[in-house]
């Protein structure tokens, strides 16, 4: 049985809660159009649009019930069953009753029958609960009208905030001890997620080790390339073996994730990220790690992560040696990008230069080496020295960085580190918080599957 989660922005999570919970104690009402993943492992609904309903178009409002005109949902139903949104319905419980009441069911069934009615969906809409402390928890309504609990409902903010259907589990074996410091709720929101790690070598492999063994739930692992000699020093888990015998990288991780035993779910692609099939994998996840480092790659992961609403960790080492011995330079950076917020092209990781310079050497090498000969292009860079330590480092920091927002934990709150950068030469470490945003990928904010794919006519598929 699939996944059905429910996704939103802390800035749509805001609105929401200054609606619905305006202190006067009484419950009120917002509606939502919502884009889909429509995943073979989870069905994604990401909020695109929310309209709160004004008190004055509710004729009850109570402690324990709101009755509204349904006349602001007719726009979002339109938009619904023309492009086959999804529908959300969000109400308060200001007294913190946590569960649906009888009001609420019968108030979900009558609405959802005309919902589907009017859509005339194969896929589940949703209605959701927000309580006093901002907590929400939901369920799907499914075209036969039956329900069911929401998996997870993620808010994706300077904080990652999730809710499971995961109550009263006990930590695994192996995951006690990272309940001492983090808690049985962390571990068991850890054991409910599911990661993407694109690259899987200098710094993936480390990503992708501490992840398994934090007990995360499942792993999507996608590199393309095959285990060589030259990258043997930083891959973890690998050997001569498998560079002799030519194995994927993503097998040497799977093999190695295997042998752990802890139960961890995994889907291994040996694709470019560039395909439609690992932009659907991808998309399913509850966050993504990218470790790559050509630009192509990490303009593509910032554009999944604003049209599913999900959490980007960018990863990056740069180290450049004299040829005699010496070190000109060794930095590494984490970059955190909330899907609303702005992208690694404001903040100068790359150019627009760059990317083109990149795609163009990928399908047109001859006009790159014309264009970089001619002063046009500044060339792409080839491949640099690379250090397990400094990888390793780099990789720690990520996944800590990732701790701290599911599970925040420092004196400083965690918007002061949007990015953290570490100068080895200069044994700096150096945090500071987002940019200036662009809105370059804004308008795209939750609107999930689209045709062509990402509204990029390369990846396009007739969705089944």
């Amino acid at each position: 049985m699939r996944a059905i989660k429910l996704r939103l922005t802390k800035k749509q999570h805001d609105a929401a809660k200054a609606h619905l919970l305006p202190g006067d104690g009484l419950e009120a009402v917002a509606v939502a159009v919502c884009g889909r993943r429509r995943g073979d492992a989870v069905h994604a609904l990401s909020i695109l649009d929310l309209v709160p309903i004004p008190y004055n178009e509710c004729s009850v409002r109570r402690a324990d019930r709101v009755t509204w005109s349904t006349k602001r949902l007719v726009p979002l139903l339109e938009r619904a069953a023309k492009y086959d949104l999804g529908i959300l319905k969000i109400h308060s419980h200001p007294g913190g009753y946590r569960a649906f009441s009888p009001i609420d069911d019968e108030s979900d069934a009558d609405l959802f029958n005309s919902v589907f009615g009017w859509t005339d969906s194969v896929f589940p809409h949703a209605s959701a609960v927000m309580l006093p402390d901002g907590e929400l928890f939901g369920r799907a309504i499914l075209p036969d009208g039956k329900m069911r609990v929401l998996d997870s409902i993620t808010v994706v903010g300077d904080d990652i905030q999730i809710w499971t259907d995961g109550g009263g589990r006990v930590a695994p074996g192996f995951a006690k001890r990272h309940a001492q410091m983090f808690g049985d709720g962390t571990v068991n929101r850890l054991r409910a997620m599911s990661a993407a790690v694109i690259g899987c070598s200098g710094t993936g492999s480390p990503v992708i080790e501490q992840l398994a063994r934090l007990g995360i739930g499942r792993l999507v692992l996608v590199d393309p390339d095959i285990v060589e000699e030259k990258n043997l020093n930083r891959i973890l888990n690998s050997s001569r073996e498998d560079s002799y015998l030519g194995r994927s990288k993503v097998e040497v991780m799977a093999r190695a994730i295997a042998a752990m035993g802890f139960g961890t779910e995994l889907e291994i692609l040996r694709k470019d990220l560039a395909t439609a099939r690992c932009v659907e994998a991808v998309a399913q996840c509850d966050i993504v790690f990218g470790c790559m480092d050509g630009v192509e790659g990490r303009a593509l992961l910032n554009r999944i992560a604003s049209f599913y609403t999900m959490p980007y960790f960018d990863l990056g080492v740069k180290l450049e040696a004299d040829g005699a011995g010496g070190i000109n330079e060794a930095v590494g950076a984490i970059h955190y990008l909330r899907p609303d917020r702005d992208t690694l092209m404001d903040r100068r990781v790359y150019t627009q230069q760059q990317l083109m310079a990149e795609g163009m050497k990928r399908t047109d090498p001859a006009a790159y080496r014309d264009q970089v000969a001619r002063g046009y292009l500044r060339g792409v860079p080839e491949d640099r020295p690379a250090v397990i330590s400094i990888n390793l480092q780099i990789a720690s920091m990520a996944v800590n960085e990732f701790l701290a927002r599911l599970h925040p934990y420092r004196l400083d709150e965690n918007a002061s580190s949007s990015v953290v950068r570490v100068n080895f030469v200069g044994s700096e470490v150096m945090r500071s918080g987002e940019g200036e945003a662009s809105g370059m990928f804004s308008k795209y904010v939750g609107r999930g599957d689209t045709t062509p794919l990402l509204n990029m006519p390369a990846l396009s598929r007739v969705w089944p």
